[in-house]
């Protein structure tokens, strides 16, 4: 794990991450525990044994994995979470504001030239004023 992802998870209860296969992409989702439990109260606003909150837990809720650092800052991934994203030897981490993905090194470079040439197509820009931080 990159020392500037860990030293975001310093503070955490769990010195560690929860995985999850991306349902978009070739890639692991990562979340800190504080974020998949309010990511669990999100799910959990659905109508209860819906479709919506049955399918959305069972495919984010039920495949997370907590991977807790070792002494290194290293996890080990799962097979089944590493055979999801074609890891093999090598991945790449992307940062995605308060997450990040894990992924190929190869695939993460299209990824991120399919998206720039989205944005591009687009005309997309980002909205509004950064918000004002107090002395």
């Amino acid at each position: 794990m990159p020392a500037s992802f860990r030293s975001e998870l310093g503070n955490q209860t769990f010195q560690g991450i929860i995985v999850f296969k991306s349902f978009k992409a070739p890639a692991l989702e990562c979340f800190s525990r504080e974020q998949m439990e309010q990511l669990s109260a999100r799910i959990g606003q659905f109508d209860l044994f819906s479709d919506e909150q049955d399918d959305l837990a069972a495919t984010i809720l039920g495949d997370s994995v907590p991977l807790a650092f070792d002494a290194d800052g290293r996890i080990t991934l799962p097979a089944a979470l590493a055979e999801h994203a074609g890891i093999t030897e090598t991945a790449a981490f992307c940062g995605r504001g308060p997450t990040f993905q894990i992924w190929t090194p190869e695939a993460l470079a299209k990824h991120q030239a399919d998206a720039r040439a989205r944005v591009k197509n687009k005309g997309l820009t980002i909205p509004g004023k950064a918000p004002q931080t107090e002395p």
